[in-house]
């Protein structure tokens, strides 16, 4: 089946909102770029009265235009390889596609095809997500990525020494995805599972937790997150903005979290807090 793609112009300011509209509406990835994000939908649940339905609903807020064109499902690859650059993230992290040379003065190498899926570390998010988990011990540890998208979060645990990973995303093709970078990077053994927060009830506590998704699903889902990190636990959050740090940070204090430290770039967070 082919793709419809989206392409926005909109401020930044709104640019998070509409991401998080459009994928309400069954839209499963988005590219930023200097004017807005692209959007991606299955061609067959593409409905062009719902997209303007969400995007009148902001008109007093925002200008919004859009255009819209079909993308056949056997050119995606060649889509984002003219488009995804190998990164070099905290002076020790590579993440390349498998066409791209491994850099010598990479200490970690994480290979990620992404297709249709979130993260190959070009997002803000990804980038402050992966330096953070850097200073983190993640030996022999226990970790659970929530929202895994491509799967470079948990790949990148495994880089750092953790012993079980089990990586959580709620659309099928991006857990086939998942698990197939994980194989790529020699990580076969990450348990990548279907669904959301509902998967991980019961499950033996985590020593790290990673979650980097978007403000209102954090909010809702950190009870379940805290439900199995261990005492002293470490949980690793992404995928809002520093106004949004306040709420997140609120909510963390009522579930028995301690915050420890943020980190920013272009108005995205990634927040650290430890389990009491």
């Amino acid at each position: 089946m082919d793709f419809i793609e989206v392409s926005l112009k909109v401020t930044p300011e709104f640019a998070d909102i509409l991401t998080a509209e459009l994928g309400e509406l069954g839209f499963d990835a988005f590219v930023e770029n200097e004017e807005g994000f692209s959007a991606y939908i299955d061609e067959d649940k593409y409905s062009q009265e719902a997209l303007e339905e969400v995007i009148n609903r902001y008109a007093d807020f925002s200008q919004v235009t859009y255009t819209t064109q079909k993308i056949e499902r056997q050119n995606w690859n060649e889509e984002w390889e003219r488009n995804f650059e190998p990164l070099f993230i905290g002076g020790e992290v590579s993440v390349r596609a498998s066409f791209h040379e491994k850099p010598a003065a990479a200490k970690y190498d994480i290979v990620i095809n992404p297709k249709m899926s979130f993260g190959t570390g070009h997002h803000e998010t990804t980038t402050l997500m992966i330096e953070n988990q850097l200073t983190l011990d993640h030996q022999g540890k226990r970790v659970l990525d929530m929202g895994c998208g491509t799967g470079i979060l948990a790949i990148m645990a495994g880089e750092l020494g953790a012993s079980e990973i089990v990586a959580v995303e709620i659309e099928d093709w991006t857990v086939e995805n998942a698990r197939e970078n994980a194989e790529l990077n020699g990580y076969g053994s990450i348990d990548v599972r279907l669904g959301g927060a509902e998967t991980i009830k019961g499950d033996q506590p985590y020593d790290i937790i990673l979650a980097n998704i978007n403000r209102n699903v954090l909010l809702e889902d950190m009870p379940a997150y805290v439900a199995v990190l261990k005492p002293e636990g470490w949980l690793l959050l992404s995928g809002f903005y520093t106004e949004d740090l306040p709420m997140i940070q609120e909510r963390a204090t009522e579930l028995g979290l301690t915050y420890i430290s943020h980190r920013t770039k272009n108005n995205w967070v990634s927040a650290l807090f430890k389990h009491n």
